[in-house]
Order: structure tokens, then C-alpha cells, then sequence
């Protein structure tokens, strides 16, 4: 079959996603379902994949999904179990006297606090996270969502300890003869550093802007008048808390390497915003909030309404303790944060964690090669059960208002469970489509976008790792498939090494990039606040901040390469986004939800 018919049919099933979720609106579940046939039919028919090796990938897809439900359930339990011990009126009571302006909430829960989880755990973890407690504060279940999502751009490079560099783009250049000798006499241990020091560069310059294009989103589609200038308002805070974090990690990434930039620049972040936000510092002179919440349209809330159960447990009797300080309060998401770091830094700790003892893993699938492991004692989910444990004793709560924790927690798992057993398998089989002599799937979608892009092919660069992520939901996965093909490919155009080192850092920032909108972390960062069948309509959103993000990347990389006029391009880019986006309001007036 002509190489242009193979790409078409490799594109099918993401179009297929694409177009079910964000433009028919259809459930996650539904087009996830849809994709995982099409994605199997192609696989079997088309590239000529053994029956085995689809099987394989669906059960290793299968076993990874209830990976993430188990994440999941975790986050929701930590919601409860702060929510039903009272403590959650106290971190509400003390984000109010930091600032009552959601914008100043949203920049110092989500970017800040979010970026410093990334940098602990990855995997979605900071969206399972900061969104419950977005949602226990006051804020909307699809904004708190929404803003959780946006913030997985910037850090996620340098997610997990540094995950993303130290496996995806090492594991994705290994093995290679080509990168050797061109890299030589470098090896790869001290090339990949090379790679993330660039990472960490063109970030920064990218990210920067993050938090004022967040608060923009939150204000155009949450706030009552629906205005993106009603968020750019902030603009000198929002500034000021992205350059307080960017800059520390651009430092970190340069002389400490790929293993600490986020988590190192979230906590320096936080120590530098939330003082200053406290003395007033960059501060706006009027505040943002919520329209009432009678107001609010039915798309804007999910099942999980924090508000409305501690109205009921007090009606009934069981209101919960009031006198909980405000450092007590905190410390379910103080004692996560600690056990993910001390999980993820300690060697004897994670060894044992994650050894054979300790994992659960299948090396052969049905004679496929396929592998699949779970490691749940050192999974995310696990810490967040365990400080879940912990608070019952710290906050002195009732078996009972436990016991209802835990049922929530439950119920909700169990609602997000299905589009994530379909997803999670659908993307194993794209890819592992391949067969002898025919690339599998994502490697005929990139090799056919270059073809077309020629010497311009750094633009595209990002484009392809936001790609990989968003089939993948992963930046360490999307990393590990095309790390080589991007190298490949900048040798191809002409390239010194300089400018292949650039195509691969383009790379890993897209795959950061595309967790924005990447399926697996909408499904589960919704799950936790209870939003279900709503994902098409998130994609929608972070879709927005997603296209400035890789067209932003695509620009500066050229700008590195090429120099000159390029830098020109990228600054009037982020201006036209930023004017256009300022000037955007939704027809009509009142707090009436915004669709896209």
C-alpha cells in the first residue's frame, strides 16, 4: 500500500478520538471504544500485527489503567478524608487570608503547589491532586480541572525525578550506533543532561507565560462578564509567580541535572509567591470570584460537591471539628508530598519498592514479548492511602465519617473506571501495531510528517511529541518512540549536532506539552472531582493553551538553530496570543456557563 494511504489509516484512530470527544462531544468512554476497534481492525488487517501481540498490549493496557484508577481512588480518599474531618474548612479560611481571588488560588494551588507534585511523582498525579482541592476551596469541577490540566506542560519534563529525561529520551537514544559517534566522545549519561539543560531552557521561556494564560482560561469560561482580560488583570502576579518558579528550575536543570528542576522550583516558587502574596505584593486592587453557585450550569459541577456534603453531615448532627490549626490541616498534602519524594530519592527505599518482591509483573504475554508490571506499594496511590491513614488519627476522626470516605472514594473510581479500561488498551495497541517490516503506527505518522516538512521540520518537532502524548499519555513514553526518529531526522535535513540535540529537546517539550490534553490524565484528573462524560469538553479548553505551547516550542527551536528573525517570530507569537486572547469575550452577558 503507498506510504500515503498507511499515514491516512494511522491517523484514523486519533482522528476518531479527536472527533468524537472535542467535536461531537461524545463520552470518553464511547470514543475511546470506537478508537480501541478501529486501532484493533487496522493493527490486525492493515500493518499485519499478530493476533498475540495485540492480545499482549490490550492486557498490558488493561493492567495499566487499573494502575490509574488505583491513583485515583487515592486522590478522591485524600479529598474525603480532609473534607470529613473539617480540616478542609480550615485550608479554605487560610487561602483567604492569603488572597480570596480565585486567580491568586488558582496560580498558587495549581502552578506552584501542582509543579512541585509533578517534580515528586508525575503520572498525573498533581491533577488528581490539586483539582479535589481546588473543588473542596470553591472552585468548579471543570475549572478546577481545567487549571490542573494546563499546569501539566512546564514541569512535566522534568516529572517523576526527572523520569522523562533519565528513561524516556536515554532509553529512546540507546542502542543507537548513529547517536554514539555522532555524540562521541560525550556518552550518553552525559549527553542526556546536555538535553535537559536545553529542556529546562526552552520552558522557561515558554512557560512563563502559563499562569497568566491559566488564569485567563479560568476567568474567560468561570467568571461572571466571561473575559480573558478579566484574568490578564493579574498579569503582574501572574508574572511574578511564573518567572519565581522558571527561573529556579532553568538553574536547578543547568548545575543539579534533569532530576530536581520542578520539584526544587516548585518549593522555591511557593516560598517566594506565597509571602508575597501575603504582604499584598503585585496584587490587583479588585478580586475575582465565582459567580453565585446557583448560577453555575450543570456542566460546570460534578458529582463529587464537598460543600453540599458537610452541609448534610451537619444537618445531621456530625459537624466535623473546628478547631484543627492551620498546619494540621495541611498535612495530608505535606505528609504526600514528603512520602513521594523520600519514595522516589531514597535508593535502598525505592529499590525495595519497586523490586521483584514488590511487583507485580508478566514477562511474555501470550508469546508476544509484550511485558506488564504493577507496582503498587510504590505507587502514587498508595502514599496518598497512607496519608489518608495517618489523618484519621491526626484529625481524631469518626469510624463512620471514615467508612463514608472510603465509599465515595469507591463509587467514584468505579464511574471513571470504564474509559480508562478502554483508552489505556486502545493506545497499547497503536503502539505495538507493528509488524516485521512495517513500522508501527505513531513511526508511519511522524515519518510521513516529515516527509512533508522538509528543512522546516523543527516546527513540527513539537507537534509530534505532543502527538505521542496524547496517544501515549505519557511524556516518558512519547519520548521513548520518537527520541531517536527526531535525532534521525535533524541528521537528515542537514543538521550539526547542535541542531539534532534542539529537534530532540523540541521533542521531550512537546511530549510535555500534550499532556494537556492527553486522555488518560482528563479521565483521571475528572474522575476525582466526579466530572464524568465531560472530557471532550476540557480538550476543548486546554486545547487552547496546548497550540500556543508547541507552536511557541517550534519557534524558539528554530530561533536556536537558525537565530536571527526566528526569536522576532516567537516574541510577536506570544503577543498575538496573548492581544487576541485579551480581547476575546463570549456574546451576551450573565454567568451563564461558556461552551466552545
Amino acid at each position: 500500500m503507498p506510504q500515503s494511504m498507511m499515514f491516512m489509516a494511522a491517523l484514523l484512530p486519533v482522528l476518531t478520538v479527536f472527533v468524537m470527544l472535542v467535536v461531537m462531544r461524545k463520552s470518553a468512554k464511547l470514543s475511546m471504544l470506537a478508537a480501541y476497534v478501529i486501532t484493533v481492525v487496522l493493527a490486525l488487517m492493515l500493518w499485519g500485527a499478530p493476533v498475540a501481540n495485540v492480545a499482549g498490549a490490550t492486557v498490558n493496557g488493561l493492567v495499566t489503567a487499573v494502575t490509574l484508577l488505583y491513583i485515583v481512588f487515592g486522590a478522591i480518599l485524600l479529598l474525603y478524608t480532609v473534607q470529613e474531618s473539617g480540616a478542609i474548612r480550615v485550608i479554605r479560611r487560610g487561602f483567604t487570608d492569603i488572597s480570596p481571588d480565585r486567580r491568586i488560588q488558582a496560580i498558587i494551588i495549581a502552578w506552584l503547589f501542582g509543579s512541585m507534585i509533578e517534580g515528586a511523582s508525575g503520572f498525573g498525579t498533581p491533577a488528581a491532586v490539586a483539582a479535589p482541592l481546588l473543588l473542596a476551596i470553591g472552585f468548579p469541577a471543570m475549572a478546577a480541572v481545567m487549571v490542573s490540566l494546563i499546569i501539566q506542560s512546564t514541569p512535566v519534563s522534568f516529572g517523576a525525578v526527572g523520569t522523562p529525561m533519565l528513561v524516556g529520551i536515554k532509553t529512546g537514544l540507546s542502542n543507537s550506533e548513529e547517536v554514539a559517534a555522532t555524540i562521541a566522545p560525550q556518552s550518553l549519561d552525559q549527553y542526556v543532561p546536555v538535553v535537559a539543560a536545553n529542556v529546562a531552557l526552552v520552558h522557561a521561556l515558554i512557560g512563563v507565560l502559563i499562569p497568566l494564560l491559566m488564569v485567563g482560561m479560568l476567568t474567560r469560561f468561570f467568571g461572571a462578564s466571561r473575559s480573558f482580560a478579566e484574568g490578564f488583570r493579574v498579569w503582574k502576579f501572574a508574572l511574578f509567580a511564573g518567572i519565581a518558579f522558571t527561573v529556579p528550575y532553568w538553574l536547578v536543570a543547568v548545575f543539579l541535572g534533569p532530576e530536581f528542576p520542578s520539584l526544587l522550583g516548585g518549593l522555591i516558587g511557593l516560598m517566594i509567591v506565597v509571602p508575597a502574596a501575603r504582604a499584598g505584593l503585585f496584587l490587583p486592587s479588585e478580586q475575582f470570584d465565582f459567580p453565585p453557585r446557583e448560577n453555575w450550569g450543570d456542566d460546570w459541577q460534578g458529582s463529587v460537591e464537598p460543600e453540599r456534603i458537610e452541609a448534610e453531615m451537619t444537618a445531621a448532627g456530625h459537624a466535623p471539628r473546628r478547631d484543627i490549626p492551620l498546619l494540621t490541616a495541611w498535612m495530608p498534602y505535606v505528609i504526600v508530598a514528603v512520602l513521594l519524594v523520600l519514595t522516589r530519592t531514597i535508593e535502598p527505599l525505592k529499590d525495595w519498592l519497586t523490586g521483584p518482591s514488590t511487583t507485580i509483573a508478566f514477562a511474555d504475554l501470550f508469546g508476544s514479548g509484550i511485558k506488564t508490571s504493577a507496582q503498587f506499594l510504590y505507587s502514587p496511590g498508595t502514599m496518598m492511602i497512607l496519608a489518608s491513614l495517618i489523618s484519621v488519627a491526626l484529625f481524631r476522626m469518626r469510624g463512620s465519617d471514615y467508612a463514608r470516605a472510603w465509599a465515595i472514594s469507591g463509587r467514584t473510581m468505579i464511574s471513571a473506571a470504564p474509559a480508562l479500561l478502554l483508552a489505556v488498551p486502545m493506545v497499547q495497541v497503536f503502539i505495538n501495531s507493528g509488524a516485521e517490516g512495517v513500522t508501527s503506527m505513531p513511526i508511519t505518522l511522524a515519518e510521513g510528517m516529515a516527509a512533508a516538512a522538509g528543512n522546516a521540520w523543527p516546527l513540527f518537532a513539537p507537534v509530534i511529541g505532543a502527538l505521542g502524548a496524547f496517544i501515549a499519555g505519557s511524556n516518558t513514553v512519547s519520548n521513548m518512540m520518537f527520541s531517536l526518529f527526531q535525532f534521525s531526522t535533524a541528521q537528515a535535513i542537514g543538521l550539526d549536532l547542535l541542531g539534532a540535540t534542539i529537534v530532540v529537546t523540541l521533542q521531550a517539550v512537546g511530549g510535555a506539552a500534550g499532556n494537556m490534553i492527553c486522555v488518560h490524565n482528563v479521565v483521571a484528573a475528572s474522575a476525582t472531582v466526579g466530572l464524568t462524560d465531560r472530557e471532550g469538553d476540557l480538550i476543548r479548553k486546554t486545547l487552547i493553551t496546548m497550540v500556543y505551547y508547541v507552536v511557541q516550542a517550534g519557534l524558539i527551536g528554530m530561533g536556536l538553530i537558525h537565530g536571527g528573525l526566528w526569536w522576532g517570530v516567537a516574541i510577536v507569537w506570544a503577543a498575538i496570543v496573548v492581544a487576541g486572547l485579551g480581547t476575546n469575550r463570549a456574546r451576551g452577558s450573565g454567568p451563564q456557563p461558556a461552551r466552545m
